[in-house]
């Protein structure tokens, strides 16, 4: 087992797309800005046979991904190995990952807990979206305040990863303006198949749904679109409905540690499943 660079880990986003993960095309590149430590590969005859991310994001909070065994190898142990190894990374970190609901107990053994469900929506994109006036790009101008709105509701400020989640090539990053200041971000981004929608945070609906709006303004109806949303906001469901989306499956979020007080509410889509 060993820490993967950038270039070994394309093995892993192939097979992840393999398994219709549709993993956006500049993600890898943004989620080892994170922490390029965090990335194992396990190897059986000098092949890569298995892979998990464990990012530390702080000194207290990290996220496992990427959890693969590659086609043909399965079966063998390799995925149990390379976690065991993976697993010394993050210390004493609160640490958080996401299950099949048939895997929760056996993600459960470590202490891990279950705390909500995270639903995919997927579907082609019902209407063209329309740009809200308070609706603006991104740019490095509004970073801090973005990051520092984001570390509200997520557990750690993650500025490195927002700085190139944000301004990757083919994303689009869009916050909401109030009197007040930040209000709301979101960013859309290209994928193998269609377009993807993460993180997605607003202080109301209605923000949320202006950003929603705004998003997809660029983008033809009929266009595929994937969306990753933790069941905390009620309003979540009729904005993605709305799209033309609707739920394709579920993970369960899993957590060992302390949880935060957070502004969970604020949160209408995550950035993916491998990062959190």
């Amino acid at each position: 087992m060993e820490v993967a660079t950038p270039e070994e880990w394309k093995v892993v986003t192939e097979w992840g797309n393999g398994e219709h993960w549709n993993i956006g095309f500049r993600d890898p590149e943004c989620f080892f800005a994170i922490d390029p430590g965090g990335f194992f590969l396990g190897k059986a005859g000098g092949r890569p046979v298995s892979a998990v991310s464990l990012v530390n994001y702080d000194d207290s909070y990290a996220v496992w991904g990427h959890y693969l065994v590659a086609p043909g190898e399965r079966g063998k142990g390799y995925g149990i190995g390379v976690c065991k190894v993976a697993s010394r990374h993050s210390g004493n970190r609160t640490t958080a990952g996401d299950a099949m609901p048939e895997q929760v107990q056996n993600y459960s053994k470590d202490g891990s807990q279950p705390i909500h469900k995270t639903v995919h929506w997927y579907g082609d994109l019902a209407r063209t979206g329309s740009q809200h006036e308070q609706v603006v790009p991104i740019t490095a101008a509004h970073l801090d305040a973005v990051a520092d709105y984001d570390a509200e509701s997520f557990p750690a400020r993650r500025g490195p990863f927002l700085e190139k989640w944000l301004f990757a090539e083919g994303h689009r990053a869009l916050v909401y303006l109030s009197d007040d200041g930040v209000a709301g971000y979101g960013v859309i981004r290209p994928a193998p198949v269609g377009h993807r929608i993460g993180p997605l945070t607003a202080d109301t609906p209605e923000i949320a749904h202006a950003l929603l709006e705004s998003l997809t303004a660029e983008l033809p109806a009929g266009e595929t679109m994937s969306v990753f949303a933790p069941d905390l906001q009620p309003a979540t469901a009729g904005l993605l409905t709305d799209l033309g989306l609707a739920e394709h499956f579920h993970v369960v979020r899993m957590w060992r540690g302390p949880r935060p007080d957070l502004r969970t509410e604020r949160v209408y889509a995550i950035s993916s499943l491998e990062v959190g």
